[in-house]
């Protein structure tokens, strides 16, 4: 069996081809307008103008070539929206058990997808009483249940504030973690496609203008992504060791070693992967190691590309054995360390974050 999603859509204002994983969470960005919304809808089936190829996993829900055009209803996808929509006369119970009416074969269990998102303790409870975080793990809990072979979720957490989105944030990292399912998830949060994605489908003008992994595509220099004060790449790496003296974690990645300060109550155990984030705005650059500096993290690279970011100010693309970087810098900088393109230069980064 194909294990990916091959979509070949045509639409009055949307034109993509592309080839996604057949598991994991792929992000669609773009900018408002862009068309993201609309591939939504055309592959589960809601745009009566949409012509092309839906295939997922092998089994095709639209093939105008051999005019096959599924209804929404004998598609196999779960989709989340960002309300809730849950329906308030009746229980959260109830509320999961609605959509298993037309489930005739289910591959993941109502109790299952309880556990998932962790509503054993809300079951008996009405969602007019819930916060929103809550509901939309509802929402998202419901949608599973139909035992989907796709999920699509429509900026599910744009509606809550930042602590109902961490909230969340976990168990999204969970139904990655834990099902074979592919999820397309759209968002305009970048955090939220750093933390969650594996694979990052960026559209403009309802077309395809980039496809690549997330650790690539937030730091590429001709997407929006890797510019301005908020820019920031994300490194995969893993839990090494724990000094309990300093109190700081050592997590180790193919450039090197980063050292973070941690609580014992906090430490993870070791081997754990994890995404470090790493602003561009805290990454400094010299032309030697510095020893006497309050700055743990010094990891060498290379320069892989500087390109202009604005007025006065410069990003550069560091090469950290395969492993890329930003720096934002000024150009007094740039031009007092005589920087250039391939030069073997030493990053200090004053500022990480753990994503997962």
């Amino acid at each position: 069996m194909t294990h990916n999603i091959h979509l070949e859509l045509h639409h009055p204002i949307l034109s993509v081809k592309a080839t996604l994983p057949g598991s994991g969470i792929t992000a669609v960005v773009g900018a408002s307008g862009a068309g993201k919304t609309t591939l939504l809808r055309c592959i589960a089936g809601l745009e009566s103008a949409a012509a092309g190829l839906v295939n997922v996993n092998g089994v095709s829900w639209q093939d105008d070539t051999r005019r096959i055009r599924l209804p929404t209803y004998q598609r196999k996808v779960g989709l989340v929206f960002q309300e809730a929509s849950l329906f308030p006369h009746l229980s959260v119970q109830a509320n999961l058990e609605f959509g298993l009416r037309r489930t005739a074969q289910r591959t993941i269990s109502l109790t299952q997808a309880v556990d998932l998102l962790g509503l054993a303790q809300l079951l008996k409870r009405s969602p007019t009483t819930l916060s929103g975080g809550e509901k939309q793990r509802v929402s998202i809990a419901r949608a599973l249940a139909t035992s989907p072979d796709l999920l699509l979720m429509d900026e599910p957490l744009a509606s809550l504030d930042e602590s109902r989105k961490a909230e969340v944030l976990p168990y999204l990292d969970r139904l990655s973690n834990e099902l074979s399912l592919p999820i397309l998830y759209v968002s305009h949060a970048m955090s939220e496609v750093a933390h969650l994605a594996q694979q990052v489908l960026v559209l403009e003008g309802g077309k395809v203008f980039a496809q690549a992994d997330v650790f690539e595509i937030l730091s590429r220099a001709d997407l929006p992504y890797a510019h301005g004060d908020h820019a920031f790449a994300i490194v995969a790496a893993r839990m090494a060791s724990f000094d309990p003296h300093y109190q700081l974690s050592q997590f180790d990645f193919a450039g090197g070693s980063i050292f973070l300060p941690q609580s014992r109550d906090s430490v993870l155990d070791m081997n754990t992967e994890v995404r470090l984030r790493i602003q561009a705005r805290d990454v400094s650059l010299s032309l030697v190691p510095q020893h006497g500096s309050s700055i743990l993290n010094t990891i060498p690279v290379k320069i892989a590309q500087i390109n202009q970011d604005s007025a006065g100010l410069f990003m550069l693309e560091l090469d950290a054995a395969g492993v890329r970087l930003l720096a934002r810098i000024t150009q007094k900088s740039l031009d007092q360390l005589g920087l250039k393109v391939g030069l073997a230069v030493f990053a200090q980064i004053k500022g990480v974050a753990v994503l997962r």
